[in-house]
């Protein structure tokens, strides 16, 4: 049996001398405990040495993906006939055994034996001390490490910060210069500011212009169209500014120079800076556009550190100060950062600006690891999300719309209020007819109720039998008192005169409108009840308060007898 084994060196295999130790396991570490012992457990076959530490570093690259390299192939070729072979890998031993049709071995027992040989490495191979082998390996683990991190110039993010550092301070920079331009040339031509209103275009005119006089002679074609530069021309015969000399015009033109420059050269930072996010972050990119990507990348210090982050924090990413301040003064914590100028939550209304700015924050969050730490990223994933949170964003005005409109599960249309329409249309609803019979009358017996506008004389009848006693003797009196003896009316009707009939008739109609002493009465009766039923609760609650206050005084006087006692 033949043992692989890898050094920083080479290739070294191994026989091993005793088989039958390898069935104990557990103490197959005591083999090794001295150079002695371990030599006449294994004994070094053959050994391929390494030609530099590129070779080292393809090897130990080739090995970790479980791939034996030309060299090795050659070496196992040449020593490992009709040998079993144990390896320490898994995986390359079954591609050493497809490929070179040698049997190979790994389990525990190989795993053991490979410890027992790095811990006798350098007294089992002559010609590898200690001094020469621990830089090697320090050298190799290098080298493999710089390999596996993959450092690219294309994927350094400092350049995209410093990029979009230098954007900011254009734009700056150029509406500065730009409103001194304006406030410079408006003396001498104050109407040119509203007649043309961007910044690039005005720098322009005011160049090839130069003094307003020149207007009609020139052609703007080139620059503005035809209305425009007709309301120019108009608007140079009539101005009311002030008349400036050439010197103040040839330093008018140089600042427009300046102005043309800066603003040719941002067009041109914002290429490379397009082209960079592209290369170094293209999820991130298609999801929130390249000036929101790289300001975040720019706010998080690169772009590792911003894959750390969860979604939570891309999303308020910038807020900082909004967020405290909320906190502080525990209101309502910001929906929203720099991720808030991403042309998605630009789409949303106002009511789904929150939901759309949470979800696109989960999903850059994942775009942004997957740029960081994935192997050749490409934007397909960024697409694929940009899609869902498009889909999902029409799914949430679709819910809104069908809200608004309320006939998503059958819910009535509402119509709007006409007010020109008249009567019972002009209403969402009809209004529905008074129902008299509604109304809740106190006077009212078992059987019918009496009717208070039949009959002049007529009074409401009482519940209880004493009641109905009493209006009858009221009514006995009133009629005693209202109607006077036949003969006694027929004189008097002789000598009535007109207007004491109208007075009469006026007290009749009073007599109607007040109130009848039996309602009254039923008032009172029903009032007396509540009245009596609340004085008793009154009188419950002051008999607590003495029983407690009687029962406080007499813990008092006990505990002082007890004290006078203990004295």
């Amino acid at each position: 049996m033949l043992v692989l084994f890898e050094t920083p060196a080479g290739f070294a295999l191994f026989k091993v001398l005793n088989e039958g130790k390898l069935s104990a396991v557990d103490d197959l570490w005591k083999e090794f405990s001295s150079s002695v012992s371990a030599r006449q457990m294994v004994k070094l076959k053959a050994f391929s040495k390494f030609e530099n530490t590129a070779e080292a570093l393809s090897a130990a690259t080739l090995l970790i993906d479980g791939k034996p390299t030309k060299s090795l192939r050659k070496f196992l070729r040449a020593h490992c006939d009709g040998e079993t072979l144990a390896v320490a890998d898994s995986k390359l031993g079954n591609i050493i055994k497809e490929k070179l049709q040698i049997e190979c071995v790994h389990n525990n027992t190989v795993m053991e034996l490979m410890r027992g040989l790095r811990s006798q490495l350098t007294e089992l191979i002559s010609g590898l001390p200690v001094q020469d082998l621990a830089p090697m390996s320090l050298g190799l683990a290098h080298s493999l490490s710089r390999y596996k991190l993959k450092f690219s110039p294309d994927k350094v993010d400092t350049m995209i910060i410093q990029a979009i550092g230098l954007l900011d301070d254009l734009d700056k920079e150029l509406n500065t210069y730009a409103m001194r331009v304006r406030e410079w040339y408006g003396w001498h031509f104050p109407e040119l500011a509203k007649i043309v209103q961007d910044n690039i275009l005005y720098a322009k005119v005011v160049k090839l212009m130069g003094n307003r006089e020149n207007a009609a002679k020139l052609d703007f074609s080139e620059i503005l169209p035809e209305e425009v530069e007709t309301q120019l021309k108009e608007a140079a015969m009539i101005s009311m500014g002030t008349e400036v000399s050439e010197l103040d015009l040839m330093n008018i033109r140089e600042l427009c120079d300046q102005v043309l420059a800066l603003s040719e050269y941002r067009a041109q930072l914002y290429d490379y800076l397009k082209s960079r996010m592209n290369t170094i972050a293209p999820n991130l990119t298609a999801l929130v556009g390249e000036l929101v990507g790289a300001r975040l990348i720019a706010h998080g210090g690169s772009l590792i550190n911003l894959a750390k982050q969860p979604g939570s924090t891309v999303q308020i990413l910038g807020a900082e100060k909004a967020l405290f301040r909320a906190l502080k003064t525990k209101h309502a914590t910001p929906k929203y950062g720099l991720i808030y100028h991403a042309s998605l939550i630009g789409q949303a209304p106002p009511k789904l600006k929150g939901k759309i700015s949470r979800s696109l924050a989960a999903k850059t969050a994942l775009a942004i690891r997957y740029d960081a730490l994935g192997d050749n990223p490409d934007n397909s994933m960024g697409l694929e999300n940009r899609a869902k949170l498009e889909a999902r964003l029409r799914n949430l005005e679709g819910r809104e719309l069908g809200r608004s409109a309320g006939s998503v599960k059958g819910k009535p249309k509402i119509e709007a209020y006409d007010k020109d329409r008249k009567g019972a249309g002009a209403l969402i609803t009809a209004a529905k007819a008074y129902n008299p019979s509604a109304d809740s009358t106190l006077g009212r017996t078992t059987g019918t109720a009496v009717d208070h506008q039949d009959e002049e004389v007529a009074e409401p009848t009482l519940i209880t039998d004493a009641g109905e006693q009493v209006t009858e003797k009221k009514k006995k009196k009133k009629k005693n008192v209202e109607i006077p003896d036949i003969d006694q009316q027929n004189n008097e009707d002789s000598v009535m005169e007109p207007e004491e009939e109208d007075k009469k008739e006026k007290k009749k109609k009073k007599k109607k409108h007040v109130k009848p002493e039996a309602d009254l009465e039923i008032e009172d009766q029903h009032v007396e009840p509540e009245a009596g039923e609340s004085k008793k609760k009154k009188k419950r609650k002051h008999t607590e308060t003495e029983e407690e206050e009687t029962e406080g005084i007499k813990k008092k006087e006990k505990k002082k007898k007890k004290k006078k006692n203990d004295e």
